[in-house]
């Protein structure tokens, strides 16, 4: 690894933003950023992003700060735009093949946009956590597959980090999958049932080590106090009571991106949250906040829909309802989620936030993700899924969690340093076994 800091290495970062509304991708993106500075702290991490502007930004990590540059992508029917991903990708196959290597070369040098991908040494895939699949729809396949077509167009060593793969029903998606998965040189699951079928699907051996298992990278992610903690929570005044983060989910209040239930909850989702914050303020003397992990307007907003059911509710609790009502980014909504009791997140990252902070945590999945991650963590017991729970029998392992939460904060104290460890050697790994120059 002496290479590594030897030779400042670029990574090339794809499915992944300091710059998302929802705070999972900007914790995978930190995550990442921290365990390739663990092993090379002078290295320069780019990401390939949908977005509007090239800009550079500086990232605080563990107290230091690291430059970030952001290329800018398009996505749309315009195919004329110089930085439009379909306009990329063929250019970047004509320079491949064309007779005159010189040539393509030359090409790829004057294109802002795919020198940038081709100056780094190694390209890395996040894919947003849980994007490589058709279980959103082809078109979100399509959007986080493209930028990796577009590194394996141009020849570049790419690595699939940590992240749920699959599943993958259409055939479209497995040709996809099969495609990408097959030219990756190392491919990470970050769970351990998905290394399996990740070999399945692509065709290799079980001791094929081209597969290989890491924790999310999102237990690494520094909590950082917010400047502005947000009023409702600040002037908290049921201290003596044990504080219940609740992240409600704009996606799943919504019924899906359909609109229609489209994840096939046995729950109302709109109707079990009130009664989840009567069952945790009145049967176990709590009090509840309501934590957002995705913000904006839209309706997909965890922040909107937070503070429609504070607005509702709130004259019933008065004090014991309670709300993070200020802006903040990923590390900040991590300490406050770290200052909870107990946590019930309906959102991946929002319950790795608690768990890689030593906080009970029960998970309301509504994908096998949930499970998969738990599960490496040994926390399987912690997920209530809503697809194949009713009500009584959620809010069962809801309150015996709740019951048991010491025993469980012990168990995540002796689990999270072996964990955080693992991440944090993910790029020593990476740089041995496919040598970053």
């Amino acid at each position: 690894m002496d290479k590594l800091k030897e030779k400042k290495p670029i990574i090339c970062l794809l499915g992944a933003s300091f710059r998302a509304s929802n705070m999972g991708i900007n914790a995978l993106a930190a995550g990442t950023l921290k365990a390739f500075i663990k092993q090379s702290p002078q290295g320069e991490m780019v990401l390939l992003e949908y977005g509007n502007e090239q800009v550079m930004f500086n990232i605080e990590i563990a107290g230091e700060v690291f430059p970030v540059r952001l290329i800018n992508i398009g996505f749309s029917k315009k195919f004329y735009l110089k930085n439009n991903i379909a306009w990329l990708l063929m250019l970047a196959l004509f320079a491949r093949f064309v007779p005159f290597q010189r040539l393509g070369r030359k090409m790829i040098a004057r294109n802002v946009w795919l020198s940038k991908v081709a100056d780094a040494d190694i390209v890395a895939s996040m894919a947003g956590g849980d994007s490589f699949s058709d279980i959103y729809g082809l078109g979100r396949l399509l959007y986080v597959s493209l930028p990796q077509f577009l590194a394996l167009a141009l020849g570049k060593k790419m690595v699939v980090l940590p992240q749920t793969i699959g599943p993958f029903k259409g055939v479209v998606a497995k040709v996809i999958a099969k495609t990408i998965l097959r030219r990756a040189v190392l491919i990470y699951s970050r769970d351990r049932e998905g290394v399996a079928e990740t070999q399945k699907l692509i065709g290799s051996s079980a001791n094929d080590e081209k597969v290989r298992f890491c924790y999310d990278v999102g237990f690494v992610l520094d909590p950082v106090r917010p400047n502005n903690m947000g009023l409702q929570f600040y002037n908290r005044k049921e201290k003596e009571r044990p504080l219940v983060g609740l992240n409600i989910s704009g996606l799943l209040y919504m019924g899906g991106y359909s609109r229609d239930n489209m994840f096939g909850l046995k729950i109302d989702y709109k109707e079990l949250i009130p009664d989840l914050v009567d069952l945790m303020i009145r049967k176990h003397d709590s009090a509840v906040m309501l934590v957002p992990h995705v913000f904006g307007a839209d309706g997909e907003s965890d922040s909107v829909v937070c503070q429609d059911v504070y607005s509702f509710l709130k004259e019933r609790y008065g004090g014991r309802l309670l709300i993070a009502d200020g802006e903040y980014n990923q590390s900040e909504i991590k300490y406050i989620i770290g200052l909870c009791d107990f946590f019930i997140g309906s959102r991946m990252h929002a319950c790795i936030a608690a768990l890689s902070q030593n906080v009970p945590t029960v998970s309301i999945a509504y994908s096998s993700k949930f499970l998969g991650v738990m599960k490496t963590i040994g926390v399987a017991e912690l997920v209530a899924d809503p697809r194949k729970l009713g009500k009584d029998e959620l809010f069962r392992v809801i309150s015996d969690a709740f019951e048991h939460k010491a025993q469980l904060r012990g168990h995540l104290e002796k689990t999270m340093p072996k964990v955080k460890e693992t991440i944090l050697n993910l790029f020593n790994e990476i740089g041995s076994l496919v040598g970053m120059v």
